[in-house]
């Protein structure tokens, strides 16, 4: 199976199942002499993991992390460093039942056909449990990207039709840690709440979106032609499950806009090379110019649903699918530390890059 590796010079791959022992990374090319914080580490796996509160799986795991080489003396050495997620709480059995058949949106026909077999339990290897690793991956890029003073933050910014109605510049991102929603505004966190509570206890699931915005990002990350920074992380975004839509800066709003509206124009006199607007979200011509950097990143409805479906069997037989098992009714709230991992490892990759280049 190939595509389990992602990035150049600071280079992730990632192993294990939902259900199998374990889920692990392994990292190439982080740098010796960092300090490699345990405990960040694991505050941000908490953040992502299950049965955290009462709107997402209840599925009990601690995902508590094992470093297994690279570092020494809490120090990175500059070989690869492999940290290891065990899996505690694993129910094969809630599976059993689709062993033969085919989940509406999921990735088991897909599968089956590709490779000749598949894990039905949980969906194995395409199982959103893969991104606990990321995550882990993603703290140890953030604890590179500090020395440089750059900063991640994401939050909910829509769940259904709930949508936050404020500038991305103007949005309180320190609010985001203080509701199960994730939402960086109090009120609308508790409307979201309230609409997945009852989205779930219908047996149904809602999609939503999350806003990422980054600062202090250095001017000349990314190249101009296929490696666009951009592009790097439209393809971080849409390697997350569920992920159906990424745009940056003005996005789609674009279209709308004329050339004399949309063009950020250069401030004459300042102290730091800055423009009057930020249309571009920061990056121009594949490259960071030194503005703050945001995207948005959509989320469908989970596909497991806590009612019977129409569907079929390996064989093509008709089917009825029956909703089981431990499952997000809207998986936003806990892909937030994802978004924000998947971001600081296109960005620490570019960081050391860049540093290549200017030798």
């Amino acid at each position: 199976m190939a595509g389990n590796s992602f990035g150049q010079i600071f280079r992730i791959t990632t192993f294990g199942e939902s259900h199998g022992a374990g889920i692990g990374v392994v990292i190439d090319g982080c740098p010796a002499g960092l300090e490699i914080d345990e405990q960040y580490i694991q505050q941000q796996l908490d953040r992502r993991r299950p049965g955290q509160s009462a709107i997402v799986t209840q599925r009990k795991e601690p995902d508590n992390f094992q470093i297994l080489s690279g570092v020494f003396e809490g120090i990175s050495t500059g070989s690869p460093l492999a940290l290891f997620i065990p899996n505690t709480n694993q129910k094969p059995k809630d599976y059993s039942h689709i062993k033969d058949l085919y989940r509406p949106s999921h990735a088991d026909m897909t599968y089956q056909e590709k490779y000749g077999r598949r894990d039905h339990r949980g969906g194995g290897r395409a199982s959103a449990r893969e991104t606990a690793a990321r995550v882990a991956a993603g703290a140890i890029a953030r604890l590179l990207l500090q020395q440089a003073d750059i900063t991640i933050q994401a939050g909910v910014t829509q769940v259904g039709q709930l949508k936050l109605e404020q500038a991305i510049e103007k949005i309180q991102w320190a609010e985001a840690a203080n509701n199960p929603v994730r939402c960086p505004n109090a009120q609308l966190a508790a409307e979201m709440e309230s609409l997945i509570q009852e989205i779930k206890k219908s047996g149904d699931t809602v999609g939503g979106k999350i806003s990422c915005y980054i600062t202090n990002c250095p001017v000349g990350l990314g190249d101009p032609v296929f490696d666009k920074l951009h592009a790097d992380l439209g393809k971080a975004m849409l390697s997350i499950n569920a992920v159906k839509g990424f745009e940056y800066g003005s996005g789609f709003g674009s279209v709308e806009m004329r050339g004399s509206e949309h063009n950020d124009k250069w401030v004459a006199g300042a102290a730091q090379k800055q423009t009057a607007t930020n249309h571009s979200g920061g990056i121009q011509g594949g490259i960071s110019n030194g503005m703050p950097i945001y995207f948005n990143v959509a989320f469908k409805p989970v596909a497991t649903i806590m009612q019977d479906q129409a569907s079929i069997s390996k064989d093509g037989e008709a089917a009825t699918v029956s909703g089981k098992g431990r499952h997000d009714p809207c998986v936003v709230p806990r892909a937030v530390p994802i978004v924000e991992a998947m971001a600081a490892l296109v960005l620490a990759d570019h960081y050391l890059r860049d540093k290549v280049v200017r030798l």
